[in-house]
């Protein structure tokens, strides 16, 4: 049995999925970042850590002389990224992938897999304004290919989305497969799909895990209404920072799109949920609820009762945000910019319109109040509208790790702030990337050798 290696090792998602495909640990992670280390030893500690620059790091004296069955590598993907906008590139950074074509000049591991940003493909020379010559594009991307098969590999490329193969997350990533042993490089089949496309629907495709299976809706969810001293005096926060203008609009938008114009709004329906209650002298902000798995509070003579609806609300970008059936976006490595938006809403008992049972699911907007939405014919009135910020808990679950993956503090007990945590989460590979191509590219292998 030959070594696992682990390059750009970050956090572990590659790691971890990769485990999860051998069932057994990775032999080798290598970063130079010792708080990503620091968390990789916390969730691996049967694995030889070095905390260097890949460039540092001798593969001959790692490996001493033994084959290498796997080598991983995730380079720097933020000098590729059109998320990086009009900045300047850094060329340094952009060449770490050149170290892949090290490893395997040296100790010539049987499989490479390389994860990177679709824009990976583009790889070529910087102008003198480091930004890339578009004159040029790919020059480089093309030459790193022929060096690989140069020195005997055969080289496949494309691109994979976590929630087909049952991540909650709509993560995209370019994977490369290199591999010098003579098999032919093998790509996971999809095991799901949208939940509305032929396929699921036929039963060839499960349906993608939504963002709901991973979110603690039992968190609160303050009012947008609420003013920060409110919210920092009803749930208990230290600082709370106002929400911007944009932020509002992003919520405005998609209440209209998620709730109220949607025929088929989603609504929180499990054991964790809260069954609301407005009182008629609150009615602004104030609001009781319980969990629905018990009694009924007592019914006053204008029953009140209510539904939730939830959302993902994205703030960076121009998009509106997730429906909570559906897998997440993306999950970046900056500050906090997935969050939850709840809508809170009672039964509607003003002159309303009615509808026929066996129809689709109406809508009405009026002037005075949030607006109206039918559900199942029953009018329901719009009265809150919550945000909260999703934790990294949930950003990490939503990105497929297991709910047991230590991520608030490292192997020596330190804790990890939540800052720190959202950005390993944004810079970690799914693990079920990982997890796949391992399956179908060295474990499948090895049980064909084996047998």
């Amino acid at each position: 049995m030959g070594l696992i290696i682990d390059n750009f090792a970050g956090g572990g998602g590659a790691s971890e999925g990769i485990e999860q495909a051998m069932g057994r640990h990775v032999d080798v992670a290598i970063n130079h970042d010792p708080g990503a280390i620091a968390m990789h030893k916390a969730n691996h500690p049967h694995t030889k850590h070095y905390c260097e620059n890949v460039w540092d790091v001798d593969p001959n004296e790692v490996c001493k002389g033994q084959p290498v069955d796997l080598a991983w590598f995730s380079p720097d993907c933020t000098h590729f990224s059109k998320a990086k906008g009009g900045k300047p590139r850094d060329k340094n950074i952009r060449g770490l992938a050149w170290v892949a074509v090290k490893w395997a000049m040296q100790v010539r591991p049987a499989v490479i897999i390389l994860e990177n940003v679709e824009e990976f493909k583009t790889w070529g020379p910087l102008g003198e304004d480091n930004q890339p010559d578009k004159n040029k594009t790919g020059e480089t991307f093309n030459s790193f290919v022929e060096q690989l098969k140069i020195i005997g590999y055969h080289v496949e490329f494309r691109e994979l989305v976590a929630a087909d193969y049952g991540a909650p997350t709509r993560r995209k990533r370019f994977f490369m497969v290199a591999r010098c042993d003579g098999l032919p490089i093998l790509w996971p089949k999809k095991s799901h799909g949208p939940r509305k496309s032929i396929e699921v629907l036929s039963g060839k495709l499960k349906p993608y895990t939504p963002v709901a299976d991973v979110m603690d809706f039992s968190k609160p969810c303050p009012s947008i209404f609420d003013t920060k001293e409110e919210i920092m005096e009803k749930h208990g926060l230290r600082t709370v920072r106002p929400l911007a203008d944009k932020t509002m609009e992003r919520i405005a938008r998609g209440i209209e799109k998620f709730i109220i114009n949607n025929p088929d709004p989603f609504f929180i329906k499990d054991q964790t949920s809260m069954l609301i209650q407005y009182h008629s002298e609150t009615l602004d902000h104030e609001v009781r609820g319980q969990a629905i798995d018990e009694p009924i509070m007592t019914i006053d003579s204008s029953p009140r009762y209510g539904l939730i609806s939830s959302h993902i609300i994205q703030m960076n970008n121009h998009m509106i945000g997730t429906d909570s059936r559906d897998p997440v976006n993306t999950i970046v490595a900056g500050p906090g910019h997935l969050g939850e938006v709840r809508a809170f809403l009672i039964k509607y008992y003003g002159q309303g319109i009615g509808q026929d049972l066996k129809e689709p699911i109406g809508t009405i907007v009026s002037k005075d109040r949030f607006g109206l939405i039918i559900v199942k014919g029953v009018e329901y009135q719009i009265v809150d509208i919550g945000m909260r910020m999703l934790e990294p808990r949930e950003l990490f679950t939503a990105n497929g790790f297991p709910p047991a993956y230590i991520i608030d503090h490292d192997a020596d007990g330190k804790k990890i702030t939540k800052t720190e945590q959202v950005k390993r989460c944004g810079n970690a590979v799914p693990p079920v990337f990982a997890k796949e191509l391992v399956l179908a590219n060295v474990v499948g292998v090895e049980r064909t050798m084996a047998s």
